[in-house]
This record gives C-alpha cells, structure tokens and sequence, in this order.
C-alpha cells in the first residue's frame, strides 16, 4: 500500500474527520455554555476531561453511521496517527501554565495548541483543509490573547463554531 492509498483509506474511515470534529466540536461548545452561564472551573474540567473520550466517541460516531470505526492494522498511517493522537494532551501543561498566569488565556492557549495539533492531519489525511484548520485556531487563538483578554469564552464559542464548520467541509471533501 502507497501512501496515497493509505490516506485514502485515513479519509474513508474517519469521513474527512467529520465524525472527530462533530464530537470535538460538541464538546467545545458544551465548554462554551459552562464558561458563559456556570463557572470557569467547570468549562476548563469539561474542555480537559471531555478531550480524553473524543476518539472513543469518535469510533462510537463512525460505528452508528455504519462505517468501519478504525483503520486496518495493515494501515502504514496507524502509528501516525497514534503519534497525532498524543500531540494534544502532552502540550496541555502548556495551555495550564498560560492560563495559571492569566486565566482568560486557557482557550487562546488551547487554540493554539489544538491547532498544531492538527498540522499533521495534512499528512495523515492527504487533505489540505486540516492546514487551514491549524492556520484558523492558530491565529484566532492569538489574536484573541492579544486582543480579546477581557473574554473568557469568546475562544470556546469560536472553537466550536470552527470545527463543526470543518466536519461538514471534511465530509462533503471526502463525498466529492
């Protein structure tokens, strides 16, 4: 199997990352609610602790829509992904010590970490829509850090409005 083969079956499988972005996209957007009408505590444990059920839920997601729910073993893209995978969490101190020292910094920060996280799906995927994905939550993490310092939510709702915008890009990518 090539690799483009192989990122053909990533994109397959995964549905263009539909089926991730729908759930990560969820999740911020319940984190959103919890930092607008609750308290900040529980948006950030929501946002943190939610992340570590999104590929479980992800595979839950692919299973009711009827689709294979992980790739072959035989896949030479499984040990990237796994890489991919680890990306995220092992910058969250990162995200934690930007926002020990400004508390309205922990969803720029997360921005940005998400967004590198998501560099590689260019590779993993074969899919330029994840560079544009990166480059969004990248720069809209920091301009919100830089700008917007007043808001503690504003990058929760931006976040989940940009990832359910890319799950139905990713799908409709991966239909054409």
């Amino acid at each position: 199997m090539d690799v483009r083969e192989a990122q053909l079956e990533v994109r397959r499988t995964f549905l263009g990352g539909f089926a991730g972005q729908l759930v990560s996209g969820l999740l911020w957007l319940v984190s959103a609610g919890f930092a607008t009408w609750g308290t900040h505590r529980q948006a950030i444990v929501i946002l943190v602790a939610g992340g570590f059920f999104i590929f479980p839920l992800t595979q839950l997601v692919l299973r009711v829509l009827g689709g294979p729910s992980s790739l072959p073993a035989e896949n030479p893209l499984n040990a990237l992904g796994m890489q991919v995978a680890f990306v995220l969490p092992l910058t969250l101190p990162l995200v934690g010590a930007a926002a020990l020292y400004r508390l309205n910094w922990f969803y720029p920060a997360f921005m940005i970490a998400l967004g590198a996280h998501y560099l590689p799906f260019v590779s993993l995927y074969g899919m330029r829509l994840f560079a544009f994905l990166a480059a969004i939550l990248v720069a809209a993490g920091v301009a919100l850090a830089m700008y917007a310092q007043d808001s503690f939510a504003a990058g929760a709702w931006l976040t989940a409005g940009v990832l359910l915008v890319f799950a139905v890009l990713g799908r409709a990518a991966v239909r054409a």
